[in-house]
Protein backbone atom coordinates (compact mmCIF):
# COMPACT_ATOMS: atom_id res chain seq x y z
CA UNK A 1 0.00 0.00 0.00
CA UNK A 2 2.61 2.05 -0.63
CA UNK A 3 5.05 1.93 1.95
CA UNK A 4 6.03 -1.08 3.57
CA UNK A 5 3.88 -2.51 6.39
CA UNK A 6 4.49 -2.29 10.05
CA UNK A 7 3.18 -5.24 11.88
CA UNK A 8 4.21 -4.38 15.66
CA UNK A 9 0.83 -3.65 16.59
CA UNK A 10 -0.72 -6.91 15.03
CA UNK A 11 1.96 -9.09 16.44
CA UNK A 12 1.42 -7.48 20.14
CA UNK A 13 -2.20 -8.18 19.49
CA UNK A 14 -1.43 -11.85 18.26
CA UNK A 15 1.18 -12.84 21.08
CA UNK A 16 -1.18 -11.47 24.06
CA UNK A 17 -4.79 -12.60 22.87
CA UNK A 18 -3.94 -16.49 21.25
CA UNK A 19 -5.35 -19.13 22.79
CA UNK A 20 -2.68 -21.70 21.39
CA UNK A 21 0.88 -21.69 21.86
CA UNK A 22 2.29 -24.28 19.44
CA UNK A 23 6.01 -25.81 20.03
CA UNK A 24 9.20 -24.13 18.38
CA UNK A 25 9.63 -26.52 14.67
CA UNK A 26 6.28 -28.04 15.41
CA UNK A 27 3.89 -28.88 12.07
CA UNK A 28 1.51 -26.56 13.87
CA UNK A 29 3.58 -23.74 13.84
CA UNK A 30 4.68 -24.60 10.62
CA UNK A 31 1.46 -24.32 9.14
CA UNK A 32 0.01 -21.11 11.37
CA UNK A 33 2.95 -19.30 9.96
CA UNK A 34 2.58 -20.19 6.24
CA UNK A 35 -0.71 -19.36 6.60
CA UNK A 36 -0.25 -15.78 8.45
CA UNK A 37 2.26 -14.55 5.77
CA UNK A 38 0.16 -16.14 2.90
CA UNK A 39 -2.42 -13.53 4.54
CA UNK A 40 -0.02 -10.55 4.16
CA UNK A 41 1.48 -11.03 0.93
CA UNK A 42 -1.92 -11.17 -0.31
CA UNK A 43 -2.79 -8.20 1.81
CA UNK A 44 0.45 -6.09 1.17
CA UNK A 45 1.98 -7.28 -2.00
CA UNK A 46 1.01 -5.92 -5.63
CA UNK A 47 3.04 -8.59 -7.85
CA UNK A 48 2.50 -12.27 -8.03
CA UNK A 49 6.06 -12.81 -8.18
CA UNK A 50 6.81 -11.33 -5.19
CA UNK A 51 5.42 -13.80 -2.87
CA UNK A 52 7.37 -16.21 -0.97
CA UNK A 53 4.85 -18.66 0.34
CA UNK A 54 2.78 -19.98 -3.43
CA UNK A 55 3.64 -21.74 -6.46
CA UNK A 56 2.29 -18.31 -8.71
CA UNK A 57 1.53 -21.28 -11.50
CA UNK A 58 -0.66 -23.54 -9.37
CA UNK A 59 -2.08 -21.01 -6.79
CA UNK A 60 -5.96 -21.49 -6.61
CA UNK A 61 -8.24 -20.29 -3.46
CA UNK A 62 -11.71 -21.29 -2.55
CA UNK A 63 -13.58 -19.42 -0.44
CA UNK A 64 -16.79 -21.32 1.01
CA UNK A 65 -17.19 -23.42 -1.71
CA UNK A 66 -17.52 -21.02 -4.59
CA UNK A 67 -15.66 -20.87 -7.83
CA UNK A 68 -11.90 -20.77 -7.58
CA UNK A 69 -9.49 -17.47 -7.71
CA UNK A 70 -5.71 -18.02 -9.36
CA UNK A 71 -3.32 -15.77 -7.75
CA UNK A 72 -3.55 -12.94 -9.93
CA UNK A 73 -7.31 -12.60 -9.32
CA UNK A 74 -7.06 -13.26 -5.83
CA UNK A 75 -4.39 -10.18 -5.45
CA UNK A 76 -6.52 -7.85 -7.72
CA UNK A 77 -9.33 -8.51 -5.46
CA UNK A 78 -7.29 -8.11 -2.06
CA UNK A 79 -7.37 -11.03 0.35
CA UNK A 80 -10.55 -9.42 2.01
CA UNK A 81 -12.89 -9.12 -0.82
CA UNK A 82 -11.89 -12.51 -2.07
CA UNK A 83 -13.14 -14.11 1.53
CA UNK A 84 -16.24 -11.60 2.15
CA UNK A 85 -18.14 -12.31 -1.56
CA UNK A 86 -21.22 -14.38 -1.32
CA UNK A 87 -24.33 -15.66 -3.22
CA UNK A 88 -26.99 -13.99 -1.42
CA UNK A 89 -29.47 -12.31 -3.19
CA UNK A 90 -28.57 -8.37 -3.75
CA UNK A 91 -30.68 -6.96 -1.42
CA UNK A 92 -29.56 -8.85 1.44
CA UNK A 93 -25.85 -8.05 1.26
CA UNK A 94 -24.91 -6.67 3.97
CA UNK A 95 -20.65 -6.76 2.21
CA UNK A 96 -21.29 -5.14 -1.38
CA UNK A 97 -17.98 -7.32 -3.02
CA UNK A 98 -18.76 -5.29 -6.40
CA UNK A 99 -19.03 -1.65 -4.68
CA UNK A 100 -15.29 -2.24 -3.10
CA UNK A 101 -11.83 -1.94 -4.26
CA UNK A 102 -8.74 -3.53 -2.84
CA UNK A 103 -8.22 0.23 -1.34
CA UNK A 104 -11.37 0.70 0.05
CA UNK A 105 -11.92 -2.48 1.62
CA UNK A 106 -7.91 -2.32 2.96
CA UNK A 107 -8.90 1.09 4.65
CA UNK A 108 -12.18 0.16 6.10
CA UNK A 109 -10.64 -2.73 8.29
CA UNK A 110 -7.15 -1.00 9.23
CA UNK A 111 -9.67 1.66 10.38
CA UNK A 112 -11.83 -0.13 12.58
CA UNK A 113 -9.09 -2.93 13.58
CA UNK A 114 -6.31 -0.39 14.02
CA UNK A 115 -4.58 -2.97 15.70
CA UNK A 116 -5.03 -5.65 13.39
CA UNK A 117 -7.11 -8.67 12.68
CA UNK A 118 -5.25 -12.14 14.21
CA UNK A 119 -5.19 -14.98 12.96
CA UNK A 120 -4.15 -18.27 14.85
CA UNK A 121 -4.03 -21.98 14.00
CA UNK A 122 -6.61 -24.29 16.55
CA UNK A 123 -6.36 -27.31 15.74
CA UNK A 124 -4.25 -29.72 12.98
CA UNK A 125 -5.75 -32.43 11.54
CA UNK A 126 -3.37 -33.47 8.61
CA UNK A 127 -0.01 -33.53 7.66
CA UNK A 128 1.25 -32.33 4.03
CA UNK A 129 0.64 -32.68 1.33
CA UNK A 130 -2.77 -31.19 2.17
CA UNK A 131 -3.38 -29.85 5.86
CA UNK A 132 -6.66 -29.70 7.45
CA UNK A 133 -7.36 -27.55 10.13
CA UNK A 134 -9.62 -25.35 12.49
CA UNK A 135 -8.73 -21.20 12.99
CA UNK A 136 -9.60 -18.10 14.76
CA UNK A 137 -9.65 -14.70 13.43
CA UNK A 138 -9.71 -11.88 15.81
CA UNK A 139 -9.06 -8.17 16.51
CA UNK A 140 -10.91 -5.16 18.51
CA UNK A 141 -13.59 -2.72 16.63
CA UNK A 142 -11.62 0.20 18.04
CA UNK A 143 -12.27 2.80 14.86
CA UNK A 144 -15.60 3.33 12.96
CA UNK A 145 -16.49 0.67 10.40
CA UNK A 146 -18.35 2.70 7.05
CA UNK A 147 -21.74 4.47 9.30
CA UNK A 148 -20.59 2.65 12.16
CA UNK A 149 -19.73 3.54 15.51
CA UNK A 150 -17.04 1.57 17.08
CA UNK A 151 -18.35 -1.11 20.11
CA UNK A 152 -14.56 -1.44 21.44
CA UNK A 153 -15.12 -5.63 21.85
CA UNK A 154 -13.20 -8.37 20.57
CA UNK A 155 -14.51 -9.20 16.97
CA UNK A 156 -14.21 -12.97 15.85
CA UNK A 157 -14.97 -15.50 14.07
CA UNK A 158 -13.99 -19.29 13.51
CA UNK A 159 -13.93 -21.63 10.26
CA UNK A 160 -11.95 -24.33 8.70
CA UNK A 161 -9.32 -24.63 5.73
CA UNK A 162 -7.06 -26.62 3.85
CA UNK A 163 -4.00 -26.05 2.15
CA UNK A 164 -1.66 -27.96 -0.34
CA UNK A 165 1.55 -27.55 -0.51
CA UNK A 166 4.35 -29.30 -2.75
CA UNK A 167 7.69 -30.67 -1.38
CA UNK A 168 8.88 -27.24 -0.58
CA UNK A 169 6.10 -26.00 1.44
CA UNK A 170 4.69 -23.57 -1.69
CA UNK A 171 0.64 -23.29 -1.45
CA UNK A 172 -0.69 -24.57 -4.64
CA UNK A 173 -4.51 -24.81 -3.47
CA UNK A 174 -6.43 -22.83 -0.08
CA UNK A 175 -9.97 -23.82 0.44
CA UNK A 176 -11.22 -22.02 3.34
CA UNK A 177 -14.83 -22.18 4.69
CA UNK A 178 -16.51 -19.49 7.56
CA UNK A 179 -19.40 -17.45 8.52
CA UNK A 180 -19.17 -14.28 7.42
CA UNK A 181 -22.23 -13.08 10.14
CA UNK A 182 -19.59 -14.14 12.62
CA UNK A 183 -17.69 -10.52 11.74
CA UNK A 184 -20.32 -8.43 10.53
CA UNK A 185 -23.08 -9.34 12.81
CA UNK A 186 -20.51 -7.90 15.25
CA UNK A 187 -19.48 -4.45 13.06
CA UNK A 188 -22.94 -4.05 12.59
CA UNK A 189 -23.95 -3.62 15.87
CA UNK A 190 -21.86 -0.05 16.06
CA UNK A 191 -24.33 2.48 16.41
CA UNK A 192 -25.21 4.46 12.93
CA UNK A 193 -24.55 7.93 12.57
CA UNK A 194 -27.62 9.61 12.18
CA UNK A 195 -27.79 10.39 8.54
CA UNK A 196 -27.04 7.05 7.67
CA UNK A 197 -29.88 5.47 9.87
CA UNK A 198 -32.68 7.60 8.12
CA UNK A 199 -30.99 6.64 4.60
CA UNK A 200 -30.94 2.92 4.55
CA UNK A 201 -32.99 1.77 7.79
CA UNK A 202 -35.67 0.18 5.91
CA UNK A 203 -33.15 -2.12 3.67
CA UNK A 204 -30.72 -3.00 7.11
CA UNK A 205 -34.11 -4.23 8.34
CA UNK A 206 -34.73 -6.29 5.26
CA UNK A 207 -31.46 -8.08 5.96
CA UNK A 208 -32.03 -12.05 7.25
CA UNK A 209 -28.81 -11.95 8.95
CA UNK A 210 -28.24 -8.31 10.67
CA UNK A 211 -32.23 -7.46 11.86
CA UNK A 212 -30.78 -6.60 15.31
CA UNK A 213 -32.87 -5.41 17.74
CA UNK A 214 -32.58 -1.65 18.79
Amino acid sequence: MGKPPNYEAANKLFEHGRTKVWPEGSLEETVQNIVKSMHAELAYMTRLQDFKTIDPKKFVVYINGREGLSGEEALKLGSFNAMLKNTLPEEFHYFKAKEETFESTYNDFKTCFPRGFAWELLQLYSPPPLVAFKFRHWGFFEGPYKAHSPTREMVEFFGMGTVKVDSSWKVEEVHVFFDPAELFGSLLKGKKTASESKTDDSSASACPLFNQPK
